[in-house]
């Protein structure tokens, strides 16, 4: 059995790349979280971390060791709120982006309520990166959303292929800008698709900038233009464009305050049942 103590240490250096960024999130010295390592490394049969004087990076043996980390650290918060009882009270500030408004949210909260009755939501709805930066600033308690392919902040939840959408009768004309149906800055898919549009050498036009996933979806049906999204996402009445370039992938994470209070820490536990792959 793996201790708990040296999985969450572990986890946070995995996390944060950095043995003193670890120290501080957990509130303990780096030579506690440096002694923490060798004694999982010890008990996993090799080395975890290969680091020098600049980078810590994991081992192939170390990007096994997360999931089991992440398991162990997990069950035991579950035991230990079980056990606690069922009298959760308080108020958790959630922060979603719009492509799980519609899709997933609703049972993650039905979850919640019927479990935890006393704890208040405080739901925002915003694109992922002002989700993030409002989650820094400590207005928000927890966030569910996106992030660039290879960024480390919050906790990956899975990663799947981008796809062009748009209407069925969408046609676009050779030589011309490509028409985009766009959310506002930071979007992290605007910047995507533009980087991607811009890296095959073809020119582009804003189409339409809409605020939210409904505008979204009326003005790329009403074949105002097209638009990127994660292939699982995409809406029953939009399809697959062919002929754009391939735009990559997509990461869905659940990003946390640094110390959680209990009722963030229980909604966190029904997004990872919910959408955790």
């Amino acid at each position: 059995m793996l201790d708990p103590r040296l999985c969450r240490s572990f986890l946070a250096v995995a996390e944060t790349r950095s043995f003193t960024a670890a120290a501080r999130r957990l509130g303990v010295g780096q030579p506690t979280v440096s002694q923490h390592v060798r004694r999982l490394e010890r008990d996993a049969g090799g080395t975890l971390f290969a680091r020098d004087t600049h980078t810590v990076e994991l081992t192939a043996r170390g990007q096994a060791m997360v999931g089991f980390a992440q398991t162990i650290v997990d069950t035991e918060e579950r035991a230990q709120r079980h056990f606690r009882g069922a009298g959760l009270r308080g108020r958790v500030r959630f922060g979603v982006s719009e492509d799980f408004a519609l899709g997933e949210l609703p049972e993650i909260l039905h979850r919640l309520r019927r479990s935890h009755p006393l704890v208040d939501v405080e739901l925002t709805v915003e694109l992922s990166d002002v989700l993030a930066q409002r989650l820094r600033a400590g207005q928000l308690d927890l966030v569910l959303g996106k992030r660039r392919p290879g960024a480390h902040h919050g906790r990956l939840l899975w990663r799947e292929p981008l796809v062009w959408i748009g209407s069925a009768a969408t046609a676009l004309e050779p030589g011309e800008p490509v028409p985009l149906v766009q959310y506002p800055m930071p979007s992290i898919t605007r910047q995507l698709a533009v980087e991607c549009l811009e890296r095959a050498g073809l020119e582009w036009r804003a189409a339409c900038q809409t605020s939210s996933l409904t505008g979204l979806r009326a003005a790329a049906a009403a074949g105002l233009g097209v638009t990127l999204h994660a292939r699982s996402l995409v809406p029953a009445d939009l399809v697959e464009l062919d002929g754009l370039p391939e735009p990559g992938d997509i990461e869905f994470m659940l990003l946390a305050r640094e110390s959680m209070e209990e009722p963030a820490a229980a909604l966190a536990e029904f997004v990872l049942d919910r959408v955790g792959r």
